[in-house]
């Protein structure tokens, strides 16, 4: 890579931190900088990771002609527009997972960048890891034959506070987008978009759904099944089970830093990956930036159609569920 890119942090929250962090360790990657409508928390966070910018406002930020890329890190209820307005102010954007509250606003947002030939891409770190490309490529390979189930789950015991981003339904509250989205992911990835979806869930007092539980049958005879919670902790791992034997991506599977795999009348083996750099987000934000020096507009890994069909199959289950944000689905669903 031969540019440096100015990187701009949207929203100071602990992804952001969390981000930032793994910035620091990619040489082409410059801090530029944060942004928050509480302009004390941009500077705290502005020091501390060594931005050389600081905004309290939003709109400040995309009018800095010197922003090459924003990392949005607010919550998922404001994905929408804060992608929006970057993208109008021809700012590269890398919006956090959930990409949007459902379809619709994922499609406004991939059309503000073809309009304005803008990068833009979902943060769906798990593409990018190590272990997670290898395990796709054992799939892809067929050596285990024909995939038959995938099961995979993310669950832990979550701080309850109505106020706050995991019980709050205005900010989208409620365990599947927040984490049952990777399980999603393990099944939209491994499996492809379900022909049937059936689920159950179980509501906390705000309305927020706490743990849900998803099964997914395809056309083929394929099955997922898939759950989330904040109300106890799970393995949190995902196993795929074949033909020939099963892999299974490990205890925090969506950084997994080893695989196992059992063909049939086989021992197991452990397939060790390269150690993780940093927390594991720096994979995506150097991809981000190999695509803004070729020129794309999109990436070739985590498309544009790829956070659509996760999008639609989120909004299959929030139905199937009862699952509704007041503030963003009136026109989706009603």
């Amino acid at each position: 890579m031969s540019k440096t890119f100015r990187w701009a942090i949207l929203g100071c929250g602990k992804i952001a931190r969390k981000f930032s962090s793994d910035l620091k360790l990619l040489p082409h990657a410059k801090l530029y900088a944060a942004a928050s409508r509480d302009i004390k928390k941009a500077e705290e966070f502005a020091r501390e990771f060594g931005f050389e910018k600081a905004y309290g406002s939003y709109e400040k930020l995309v009018n800095d002609p010197l922003v090459d890329v924003v990392y949005i890190a607010t919550p998922h209820s404001h994905h929408h527009d804060h992608a929006i307005l970057c993208l109008e102010h021809k700012k590269a954007v890398l919006c956090e997972k959930a990409f949007a509250i459902n379809k619709k606003e994922a499609e406004d947002m991939v059309i503000a960048a073809r309009r304005n030939q803008t990068f833009l891409m979902e943060a769906f770190w798990t593409m990018f890891q190590p272990s997670f490309i290898q395990a796709m490529e054992i799939i892809k390979s067929g050596e285990m034959g024909k995939l038959k189930v995938v099961r995979s789950d993310f669950a832990f015991k979550g701080p309850y506070d109505p106020e706050k981003r995991l019980y709050n339904v205005k900010l989208g509250g409620g365990s599947l987008l927040d984490i049952g989205i990777y399980p999603v992911f393990a099944a939209l990835t491994s499996l492809g978009i379900p022909e049937n979806i059936k689920t159950f869930a179980d509501f906390s007092s705000t309305g927020a759904e706490e743990t849900i539980s998803m099964i997914f049958k395809y056309r083929d005879g394929a099955m997922a099944n898939l759950t989330s919670s904040f109300a106890g902790f799970s393995p949190t791992q995902t196993e795929y089970w074949f033909e020939k034997g099963y892999m299974v991506l490990n205890p925090r599977w969506f950084t997994p830093t080893h695989i196992t795999l059992k063909k049939d009348g086989e021992d197991a083996v452990s397939l060790e990956s390269e150690s993780i750099d940093g927390l594991g987000y720096l994979y995506e934000a150097d991809h981000v930036m190999k695509c803004l020096e070729a020129g794309l507009i999109q990436s070739d890994r985590m498309t544009w159609q790829m956070s659509l069909d996760l999008m639609e199959i989120l909004d299959r289950v929030r139905i199937d569920a009862g699952i509704f944000y007041p503030d963003h689905d009136q026109k989706l669903f009603f």
